[in-house]
């Protein structure tokens, strides 16, 4: 029998059988397809040697101020960041602010304790919120300056919390004094969302924690959103209240109710998104409380409404300005709303339409796209190359122009194993240079983010994988792709590696036949064709292994599947040229798979060599 040589079909394909496939891919991790190859993915580096961020970030944006600012804006379940030159500025709005005579003496400290009990009267806080100390004195042992900073509290009643310090208190007394300042920042939210009936659905106090409830009740995650109004910073939590972040050189101050600035007027109170159409200036609100109501209770889902132009502080609707409204007719919610191009992307959970503003009195016009459209989350969409694509309850889309479902040959594979209670999780971004869309969501047996899948919009082929990323951003502001893992940001495609460890990456074929599948095939060899361009270790090498077995429905043959090492630093098929081996059956599947540091490779199109062996 001649060589035969091993050329399969580009991407990766789970819906169909192993054996149906035959000539392609079928099980992968942290690799992808280059030219039609299949080759590791690029590392991840943690960005920032001392940049932690407490709380889980679902929210990344980016932009450089008029001073050259790079500054990177940061959304955790219980703070909002700045991060400018790998350093983390706390810009939390401030929820209240308590001094003499609420705070005089309110620290109490018990004999070799650690935890400090503090007594402010309807002080508001909650279980995990931060509080600032200034002004404190020492008090029972414990100094001053462990007193007079950030802590994060641990809720007792509506008028008592504690804190825990470093040194333990060497007596059990009242103290501080009467100059004590206490600076709370705003409730922290939840880190994922919480599906109940009440009674422990949630944290302690809060929501329906501790009564009973007919209707399943859900608790969301906290999720921010950002955007920029020249050098300033606009952001709102998701069916929350809007905050403005006044540019500053020194990053010192917090942001502040949009409506407590001068001139505010008919600030909307509760919006699900605000956004800066920065063609024309114009600050909208998608999903908020109509005109005219400052009560939260009056939120209208579908509602939009935008401020004058370039006066974000002003939505009241007059003949002298550009302030309006105007509602999206179909839908239950608006979900998001993506700047796409000339035209706003506005999606409801069942509709998509494109929204633009006009310049006329109307100021902007929408108009439907498609119905009968679904999306997974608020930041299951993005846009690449002015192709919008998304993820929804059970396929993919893609619009360019027209809404069309986008062909995934993963499709069963993903949505068969998701956890739907933690959709909200699901987060969508690019990676250009590779030509990428990425999304990361909890499979069914998580209720965080562990697998990711990827579409190939240049080769137009999937691959998917498991990592473990909150938040993703590509932007070319930045060196590299950026995204949070943990309380970390890491650099994405730099390096080879899982930040400092080895990560490990594989492929596997689809089973072929090697003679048409008539006859057992006796192989003897096999010429490997593997690229280690880029790597940087000293001696790069992966594992081949190779899998037979007679029949789809038979097990693989243990004793039958060799496992082969490499062990060059070049290119293999310049100083390996052959391996020898031997095998016996009429199907086989190869596996490449790389677990050291250092190593980087693509497989190309290997060869084998056997000979006929009989039918039995």
């Amino acid at each position: 029998m001649p060589l035969k040589k091993l050329v399969f079909t580009p991407g990766i394909n789970r819906d169909r059988t192993n054996y149906s496939g035959e000539g392609g891919f079928y099980e992968c991790n942290k690799i992808r397809f280059r030219a039609g190859l299949p080759q590791k993915i690029g590392g991840w580096l943690r960005y920032g040697e001392t940049l932690e961020l407490d709380g889980v970030c679902r929210q990344m944006y980016n932009y450089i101020t008029t001073g050259s600012d790079n500054i990177m804006c940061l959304g955790t379940n219980e703070k909002v960041y700045l991060e400018v030159g790998e350093n983390a500025q706390n810009i939390t709005p401030i929820r209240a602010t308590f001094t003499s005579p609420a705070t005089n003496n309110c620290f109490t400290t018990t004999d070799t304790s650690t935890t400090v009990r503090v007594t402010i009267t309807g002080h508001g806080g909650i279980d995990g919120d931060w509080v600032t100390f200034s002004g404190a004195t020492a008090v029972g042992g414990v100094p001053a300056s462990e007193l007079n900073a950030e802590h994060k509290i641990t809720y007792i009643d509506p008028d008592t919390f504690d804190i825990t310090v470093t040194t333990a208190a060497t007596s059990s007394t009242t103290g501080g004094g009467t100059s004590i300042q206490a600076v709370f920042q705003i409730n922290i939210g939840y880190p994922i969302t919480i599906v109940g009936y009440g009674w422990g659905a949630g944290v302690w106090s809060r929501g329906e924690w501790g009564g009973g409830s007919l209707t399943p009740v859900s608790l969301i995650q906290r999720d921010w959103w950002f955007d920029n109004f020249d050098n300033d910073v606009v952001m709102n939590i998701r069916e929350g209240a809007i905050y403005y972040w006044e540019y500053s050189t020194l990053f010192t101050n917090n942001a502040v109710l949009l409506s407590s600035l001068s001139g505010a007027s008919a600030v909307p109170v509760k919006a699900m998104q605000t956004l800066v159409s920065q063609n024309d200036k114009h600050l909208l609100a998608f999903g908020c409380v109509p005109y005219g109501s400052s009560n939260p209770a009056d939120y209208d889902p579908l509602l939009i409404r935008w401020a004058d132009q370039d006066n974000p502080v002003n939505w009241t609707p007059e003949v002298t300005n550009s302030a309006g409204f105007l509602r999206v007719s179909r839908g239950s919610r608006i979900i998001r709303a993506l700047p796409n191009r000339q035209e706003i992307l506005v999606f409801t959970d069942s509709h998509i339409y494109s929204l633009q503003f006009t310049g006329t009195t109307d100021v902007f016009s929408i108009q439907e796209l498609a119905d009968n459209i679904s999306i997974m989350s608020p930041r299951s969409c993005a846009t690449a190359s002015n192709v919008t694509y998304w993820m929804g309850l059970d396929k993919f889309y893609v619009y360019s122009g027209t809404v069309e479902t986008l062909p995934c040959t993963l499709r069963n594979h993903i949505f068969r194993d998701f956890n739907y209670d933690q959709r909200d999780q699901v987060i969508c971004g690019t990676n250009e240079g590779w030509h990428e869309v990425w999304w990361f969501y909890p499979s069914a047996n998580s209720n965080t983010n562990d697998s990711y899948v990827i579409f190939n919009y240049m080769e137009k082929v999937w691959y998917y994988g498991t990592l473990q990323r909150t938040a993703w951003l590509d932007t070319p502001l930045r060196q590299y792709p950026q995204a949070i893992g943990g309380v970390y940001m890491y650099d994405h495609e730099r390096g080879t590696d899982d930040n400092t460890s080895a990560m490990t990456s594989f492929i596997t074929t689809n089973d072929f036949d090697i003679d048409d599948g008539e006859e057992l095939t006796l192989i003897k060899r096999i010429i490997p064709d593997i690229n280690f361009d880029g790597s940087t270790a000293a001696n790069p090498q992966v594992l081949m292994t190779m899998r037979p077995r007679n029949f789809p429905g038979s097990n693989y043959s243990s004793t039958n599947q060799p496992t082969v090492t490499r062990t060059t630093t070049v290119p293999v098929e310049q100083y390996t040229e052959q391996v020898f081996l031997r095998a016996r059956a009429r199907q086989m599947g190869l596996k490449i798979q790389s677990t050291d540091l250092g190593v980087q490779w693509q497989l190309g199109a290997p060869r084998l060599d056997g000979r006929p062996d009989g039918k039995r």
